[in-house]
């Protein structure tokens, strides 16, 4: 029996409706209210009623929609998402529950489910009223637009400071039956998930097991959205929804089988996707970095000296600068928490190795600068420790990071 994951060639149905069995659509609500005529409002269905999991932000201020699907979640089954860029629905009180039930009821009706089958995300400003007539009538005019084809418009709907849609798709085959995983994201600022803007809505037209889909997608985003940083603040709206709607038909996949562990490596492809994307299309980014950290206790502390260097300012203005003061990531490093051997430590940059056994070794800077100007650049660090490893990913800070955030609620 062949089994393997692997990217999707181009195909009508992209994104997060290439698994069989969903639709799309979008419309414009113009939600921030500054006459714009861009799609904010999408929604996404299964044509049958679809098992659903989903991580959500750990921050301790959230936002109605996040209250309101993890409410829904506790059945285990959806029939439809919908979602809005522009206002995060967040410290908005009761009227802000209320509005996200508003939308959860449009999109029932429009998707012929009930309201508990309806799961929920907002994202934008935080503490504005919704515009609720605005954002019905578009939920409505998207519930006619429903389309499989249309998994592309409702990536671009769900957008904020992104400067474009992120989607990704694999595939897996079991004893001669495709079965897809499609994906897409937003996410740009405000990212070092703990489950920043970050949304992301994937689907799968495999038959699954609730419990399993729920521990497959907790691996997933372990593993993906929870490496990156982009700058170290973790949004009151940050979810990851999984539907599964059993399209393809066949058994059920079920824990610990072989076809269980290839749906486990579709979804981890299309989750760390969508995950550099975010990172590559980071406000302001004009680098990205991965920092490996090897040589540790346990796992947890090898990602937590990894996540530690990827949000740390100092080291992001050296990436963006082609500094190479490797001082900042190893003092980033030494208050991260994680343990460290430093006479047995090591650290190389763009290659080069400039620290070992508690000393600088005698590389040559300028060849490390030069090295430091690629648009993609890689740390390694040795703690000497154990033998536990992890990586995360990170971006520079620039100075437009900073103009669009400036500006970014007037």
């Amino acid at each position: 029996m062949a089994m393997r994951a692997a990217p999707l060639a181009d195909s009508e149905a992209s994104g997060v409706t290439a698994a069989r069995g969903f639709r799309a659509a979008a419309a414009c609500a113009d939600v921030r209210g500054e006459g714009s005529v861009r799609s904010d409002v999408a929604i996404l269905t299964s044509d049958t009623l679809a098992t659903a999991a989903g991580v959500f932000t750990q921050n301790r201020v959230k936002a109605a929609p996040v209250v309101v699907s993890q409410l829904h979640l506790k059945r285990g089954v959806a029939k439809a998402v919908v979602v809005n860029s522009g206002n995060a629905n967040a410290c908005t009180g009761s009227k802000g529950l209320a509005d996200a039930l508003r939308m959860v009821q449009t999109t029932a009706d429009v998707a012929d489910c009930a309201p508990g089958e309806v799961l929920v995300a907002s994202t934008g400003v935080i503490g504005r009223s919704m515009p609720m007539e605005r954002i019905r009538a578009a939920i409505i005019e998207a519930g006619g637009r429903l389309d499989a084809g249309h998994g592309h418009l409702a990536a671009e709907a769900i957008m904020t400071t992104d400067t474009r849609p992120k989607e990704a798709v694999a595939q897996f085959a079991v004893a001669g039956a495709t079965h897809t995983v499609g994906g897409m994201a937003k996410g740009a600022g405000m990212i070092h998930p703990d489950m920043a803007t970050l949304l992301a809505f994937v689907t799968t037209d495999a038959r699954v097991a609730p419990e399993l889909l729920s521990e497959l997608l907790r691996a997933a985003v372990r593993t993906s959205f929870n490496t990156i940083s982009i700058d170290g603040d973790t949004s009151t709206n940050d979810c990851c929804l999984l539907l599964a709607n059993g399209a393809v038909g066949g058994p059920e996949l079920v824990r610990g089988t072989p076809e269980a562990g290839l749906l486990a490596s579709a979804l981890d492809a299309v989750l760390q996707d969508l995950a550099e994307q975010i990172v590559a299309d980071g406000e302001g980014v004009t680098k990205t970095f991965s920092v490996r950290v090897k040589g540790a206790r346990d796992e947890q502390q090898a990602a937590l000296a990894a996540r530690t260097v990827t949000s740390s300012p100092l080291v992001k203005t050296a990436i963006h600068g082609g500094d190479p003061n490797w001082g900042r990531i190893l003092a980033a490093v030494g208050r991260s928490g994680a343990e460290l051997a430093l006479d047995r430590c090591r650290l190389t940059l763009a290659g080069h190795e400039l620290f070992a056994m508690g000393r600088a070794t005698p590389a040559v800077l300028d060849q490390v600068a030069q090295a430091l100007r690629q648009p993609r650049i890689a740390i390694e660090i040795d703690l000497g420790v154990g033998e536990a490893e992890a990586t995360a990913l990170g971006c520079d800070l620039t100075s437009d990071y900073v103009r669009i955030n400036a500006d970014y609620s007037t």
